[in-house]
């Protein structure tokens, strides 16, 4: 179900707005006009005879003219929402009939407006689907223009119609050698050529008087009068006919329908069965597709806003966070030298456990370090003593996953700090002391470190790089200034064990104990802050297929913890304070945000299909460059090179769709009650030790007593399939 549902989502937005984009004329439309042609194979009597000609049978065709003193008022391009109602109430006001030349693309967005034509006795007659110049089109394209336009009639208001106007005409004298085969072959089909006799010419909006003075016939002649209640503005259009309908009727005209007029049968005939349904489906499936494209623009309005509030407040913010912490002779407090308990859970590590440990037993700061052994069954706690490292101990437990491991450290621990990291980590000397100076405030119940992307020398590792030090560590800043840090994360964090006690230590809860343990501090009113000095080189995955289940857990992790603590919305204190402020930026920075961010690269691909291509293009460089100056100002603040910022249009069109994919099927997975399983990831020791440049960075081979192993541990540490509570409760 989870690939399943977002495939078929993608299927049916797809193809919404395929079918908004041609219901629109934003596809397959031709504005083109050709220009006067030669008149040789017209028939003299059509060219001399009336508007109205008939072509259907197999011998010559005939035209008709309108009785005198009758006049038939023809309507084109409609029906408009905003024009064709006020027409019709015109029409009604002085007991008039017309005729209404739509089109199916129009017909098919406004069916209730066809259906109040035909209940009020006018006439509907075809204008084609997306109003092309036919003369220009294939037999099957005009086929096509015939038969969809006369689906949205039968899904309107369950008629067809035999009347047919072509598109960009004029009077029977106009007809020339390109478009008089056209009117023969609409004939064959069974239709009714209907042109005009009179020109308003409102199209061209010359005035009121022009109007009523091009649209009265001479003599008491009878008329096809062309106007339009759609195209454009028609208010002259419409104050005209309050003074043209009542003129001629007190001059004797008589304001009939076509076939009225003509005194033949008429051009409309009731549809049933399967024509009638498929004419309704068609209705219902533009309806429902203009309608959540409709929403989905507005989706994209809230995104748009979601996306700049959040980038201008970590710009903001973060400047403030950096200026404070940056500014001379700040302190936290009395400086902290108290020996600190370094907690490291191992599942299967033997890749990089060396390593770990090594840099930890390097640390400026006094250190206990406490690797919690998961029931490995790679040798990971026999490589760890054989280091024979000065305050290193190996706490081995059967595999019961990280938290497990974790909680099991503190109860061993023996001072009162305890450093929390991963077992695929890297410290620098001085990351521990950074960590723990915060702690000089009595108020700081934890904190969180700097954790960067140690194999970024890949794509997929500079696009994490990227997302790390933007993503992750510019929002930290933010959310430090506002008091709401959402999560600690599991490579390089610190916590006083008093407020651990309190909340009665790690949960197993959830897939995301790093955030649920933060939000339980922030309810139990301990402040939890930022340290930009305390740098941990973690290992980030290589392949798309171990990113996946990462971030995969990342995302259920949080929507889980998110969940958990949704009382404190309603709570008082502390506790109250975080719900009614960090729960929210939470839910839409880190949740409901990028769920609907997709929407921009949506309508950027179908901007750049259907147009406008150059607007498109502009809006989405325009993102992008906010989004650049953003990462910049990140890297800034992080010292690090701008060369991989070279990778951020490409992170942005490759990387950015896979992690829509991940939230989506997390959403997915919490809605359905789905349960998300533990994921280990493959590591391969390439974060060698401390101090070392992220571009040298590369694989330790041959080294004394590794051990490979032919699956490894992810940063999470989590459980193999026999942990018990594998499956944790659902979100919801």
């Amino acid at each position: 179900m989870r690939y399943l549902l977002p495939l078929l989502l993608l299927v049916a937005l797809f193809g919404m707005l395929v079918m908004r984009g041609y219901v629109h004329s934003e596809i397959v439309a031709d504005h083109r006009v050709r220009p006067p042609a030669a008149t040789g194979d017209v028939p003299g009597h059509i060219l001399d005879g009336g508007p109205v000609i008939d072509a259907r049978g197999k011998g010559e065709p005939t035209s008709l003219r309108i009785p005198d003193h009758r006049i038939v008022l023809t309507f084109d391009d409609g029906p408009d929402p905003e024009w064709t109602p006020k027409v019709l109430d015109e029409l009604k006001k002085y007991h008039a009939h017309a005729v209404f030349f739509v089109t199916g693309t129009m017909a098919s967005r406004y069916p209730a407006l066809v259906r109040r034509m035909v209940a009020e006795g006018h006439e509907v007659g075809v204008h084609t689907f997306n109003h092309p110049d036919l003369s220009y089109q294939s037999k099957s394209r005009i086929d096509r223009e015939l038969s969809q336009t006369q689906l949205a009639l039968a899904g309107a208001a369950g008629i067809r119609s035999s009347l047919f106007r072509p598109p960009y005409s004029s009077f029977a004298d106009a007809l020339d050698d390109k478009n008089w085969p056209v009117v023969k072959y609409i004939g064959s089909r069974g239709y009714i050529t209907v042109l005009d006799s009179i020109d308003s010419e409102d199209w061209q909006r010359p005035g009121v008087p022009t109007i009523l003075r091009n649209a009265t016939p001479e003599g008491g002649q009878g008329a096809i009068v062309l106007m339009h209640d759609s195209g454009g503005n028609r208010a002259q259009t419409v104050a005209a006919l309050g003074r043209y309908l009542p003129e001629l009727q007190r001059r004797g005209y008589e304001f009939a329908s076509l076939t009225d007029a003509l005194g033949a049968p008429s051009a409309q005939t009731p549809v049933s069965g399967a024509e009638l349904w498929r004419g309704k489906a068609f209705v219902f499936a533009v309806g429902l597709s203009d309608d959540v494209s409709g929403v989905l623009i507005g989706c994209l309005a809230v995104v748009g806003v979601l996306v700049f509030a959040r980038f201008g407040l970590m710009l903001v913010l973060s400047f403030v966070h950096a200026r404070k912490v940056r500014a001379p002779g700040f302190r936290w407090g009395p400086p902290v030298t108290e020996p600190v308990s370094v907690l490291v859970p191992a599942y299967n590590e033997s890749a990089c456990i060396v390593s770990t440990v090594r840099s930890l037993a390097e640390s400026d700061h006094p250190v206990e370090v406490v690797v919690i052994d998961d029931g490995s069954t790679d040798g990971t706690a026999d490589l760890v003593e054989a280091l024979r490292l000065p305050g290193v101990r190996v706490v081995r437990q059967r595999n019961a996953g990280k938290a497990a491991a974790l909680n099991n450290g503190i109860t061993h621990a023996r001072h009162g700090l305890v450093v929390m990291m991963d077992g695929d980590t890297v410290f620098e000397a001085a990351t521990v002391r950074e960590l723990v100076q915060p702690f000089g405030d009595p108020a700081v119940g934890a904190v969180a470190g700097n954790a960067k992307v140690g194999n970024r020398d890949s794509l997929i590792g500079a696009w994490q790089h990227i997302e790390y030090v933007m993503g992750f560590n510019l929002d930290r800043r933010m959310y430090d200034v506002l008091g709401c840090m959402p999560t600690i994360p599991g490579a390089v964090g610190a916590f006083r064990r008093t407020a651990l006690d309190r909340v009665g230590g790690l949960s197993e809860d959830t897939l995301a104990e790093d955030t649920d343990i933060t939000m339980a501090l922030h309810r139990d009113g301990w402040r939890v802050v930022y340290a930009e000095n305390a740098r941990a080189w973690t290992e980030a995955p290589e392949s798309v297929q171990q990113l996946w289940s990462q971030r995969y857990r990342w995302s259920y992790g949080t929507m889980q913890a998110i969940w958990k603590h949704r009382r404190a919305l309603v709570e008082r204190g502390p506790s109250g304070r975080f719900g009614r402020v960090g729960l929210p930026l939470v839910a839409l920075f880190m949740v409901l945000a990028p769920l609907l961010a997709p929407l921009i690269d949506v309508f950027l691909l179908y901007g750049l299909i259907f147009g406008p291509t150059e607007r498109t293009v502009l809006a989405w460089l325009a993102v992008l460059s906010v989004q650049a100056v953003c990462a910049a100002y990140a890297f800034r603040l992080d010292r690090e090179r701008m060369r991989h910022l070279v990778s951020l249009p490409l992170q942005q069109i490759l990387y950015r769709q896979l992690m829509y994919v991940v939230l989506l099927q997390s959403w997915i997975t919490a809605l359905t009650g789905g349960r998300l399983r533990w994921q280990k990831l493959r590591r391969t020791g390439v974060v060698a030790g401390p101090g070392t440049a992220p571009g040298d960075i590369r694989p330790s081979r041959n080294r004394p007593g590794d051990i490979r192993a032919s699956e490894h541990r992810a940063s999470e540490h989590r459980p193999s399939e026999h942990r018990p509570s594998e499956n944790p409760r659902p979100v919801a």
